[in-house]
């Protein structure tokens, strides 16, 4: 069929109208400097084109972002924070510990429920609990001495993910998105890809906008479950095309009557992705085309462990959207509170929960990492491990786990900018406090907005007269890791 002008966008549309045309050269080089201007103030976004990419504030080392995120507090006792200490007291009260915790009264410490031996060049003691990740210790920089502002699994995923205990406030990758558009036009910006046995504790606030225009919040999919509502059942292609191609014509019109009008303008981008996604999207999520060697390296074929192999492919559909130059792309490992059956809260018995969890974590994030760095994705993508806080030293009284922790806890990062091989801050030698450069979730989150060429103290947005940032009024960038 030949193609008329009832098959263009909108935009293409509009260069077909002469009047329009020259009237927008006439103003084009005024546009172009008053932009730059805007641009200098803060972030510009054209409503008709959200997604565009935009210039960080200085050249980026990373283009790209990965966030695996652990929810239920992954305990660094257990992982990657090494404590011999730990081990001479075991089953022995700590000198003037707390009588009650979190979750009540505390009992005698516990030995790391693991080994932990040295790996690579670096010696570094990480736990034989994750084996596949151990093996990369050497590419890593570990920070030992966050803190979080909670010790409740919802306000501390909030503080992780927006730097703000309270629902409401827009996520790191509503941030990122905003500050820098996305390379691919066909896909969100910005994806958060939920565990397969459900959301976190806080569900969509971990990816929610905020205050910033709505088109920055995550678009949720997975292996299991595409994005929601993208076709109409029972509706031919061509039915939908020609509904779609009305739709615009009419949005058009409106535009035309009511100029400046940018929710309008914003709502017409967001279907004409719609429109593509249905494309895009269902050829991202096939994983049919992978070869059967990169299933088994993730994991994705392993027929004995279900959520295991579904992990896997939400691993391989990360990779997926990162090859394809989406933005910001946020892969969380467990669930909601369910008594840790579901996630890393470890309560009750610790040892028997983290190796069901580990199971599904271990194998499949570290093929994620190696597979970005043999397609040399990694040299421009930015991979961060993160979990709300950590865990106790001490078992709780009449059971098997630990209890929260926000006082001294792990996270780590590798790939674009990052010093591989790093070990920054330390806790105590009972891994209850972090006693050396200590460095609240704000630290980490500047960090990370520095890798991406985004100043975290220029990245603000004006809400209720306040200018916000993700960092609040804190924040530092941490140098030691950076290459």
């Amino acid at each position: 069929m030949t193609p008329t002008h009832e098959h263009l966008s909108l935009a293409g549309r509009q260069l077909l109208d002469r009047r329009r045309f020259l009237a927008s050269s006439a103003t084009a080089l005024g546009s172009i400097a008053f932009s730059s201007l805007l641009a200098d103030e803060g972030v510009l976004i054209d409503p008709g084109r959200p997604y565009a990419p935009r210039q960080p504030h200085f050249p980026a080392k990373a283009k790209n972002i990965v966030v695996i995120f652990c929810a239920g507090a992954v305990s660094q006792l257990e992982t990657w924070d090494y404590k011999p200490e730990l081990i001479k007291w075991d089953d022995k009260p700590l000198p003037g510990g707390p009588a009650v915790t979190f979750q009540g009264p505390a009992g005698n410490l516990a030995r790391p429920q693991y080994t932990f031996r040295p790996r690579g060049q670096t010696g570094k003691w990480v736990s034989d609990m994750i084996p596949h990740l151990a093996e990369l210790t050497d590419d890593i920089a570990f920070v030992h001495s966050l803190t979080s502002k909670s010790n409740t699994h919802g306000p501390a995923e909030n503080f992780l993910s927006t730097g703000f205990t309270l629902d409401g406030f827009p996520s790191l990758g509503s941030w990122t998105t905003y500050a820098l558009g996305s390379e691919n036009q066909d896909l969100p910006s910005y994806v958060a890809i939920p565990d397969p046995r459900g959301v976190p504790q806080n569900g969509a606030n971990n990816w929610g906008p905020g205050f910033l225009p709505a088109a920055f919040q995550g678009t949720t999919m997975s292996s299991k479950s595409p994005v929601r509502h993208l076709s109409a059942p029972g509706v031919s292609a061509q039915a939908d095309q020609a509904a779609r191609s009305l739709l615009q014509k009419m949005n058009a019109r409106h535009l035309e009557a009511n100029p400046g009008d940018q929710k309008l303008a914003a709502r017409i981008a967001s279907y004409e992705l719609a429109a593509r996604m249905q494309l895009s999207v269902p050829e991202i999520n096939d994983l049919s085309t992978e070869p059967a060697h990169i299933l088994k390296m993730y994991g994705a074929d392993d027929t004995q462990n279900a959520d295991k192999a579904a992990f896997a492919k939400n691993c391989i559909l990360a990779r997926r959207l990162i090859e394809r130059g989406v933005r910001f792309v946020q892969l969380f490992n467990g669930a909601y509170a369910s008594g840790g059956k579901l996630n890393w809260d470890g309560h009750s018995d610790l040892k028997a929960q983290y190796d069901v969890h580990a199971s599904i974590l271990d194998r499949p994030a570290a093929a994620l990492i190696r597979d970005l760095k043999q397609r040399g994705l990694l040299q421009d993508t930015l991979v961060v491990w993160c979990t709300e806080f950590g865990r106790m030293p001490f078992f709780q009284k009449g059971a098997k786990g630990r209890d929260h922790n926000p006082d001294g806890f792990t996270c780590w990062m590798t790939g674009a900018g990052v010093k591989p091989g790093v070990s920054h801050g330390e806790c105590d030698d009972l891994g209850q406090k972090a006693v050396k450069d200590v460095h609240p979730l704000y630290h980490f989150n500047a960090t990370i907005l520095h890798l991406l060429g985004l100043d975290f103290e220029r990245l603000t947005f004006e809400h209720n007269g306040i200018q916000r940032r993700l960092t609040n009024v804190e924040g530092k960038v941490i140098p030691e890791v950076l290459a």
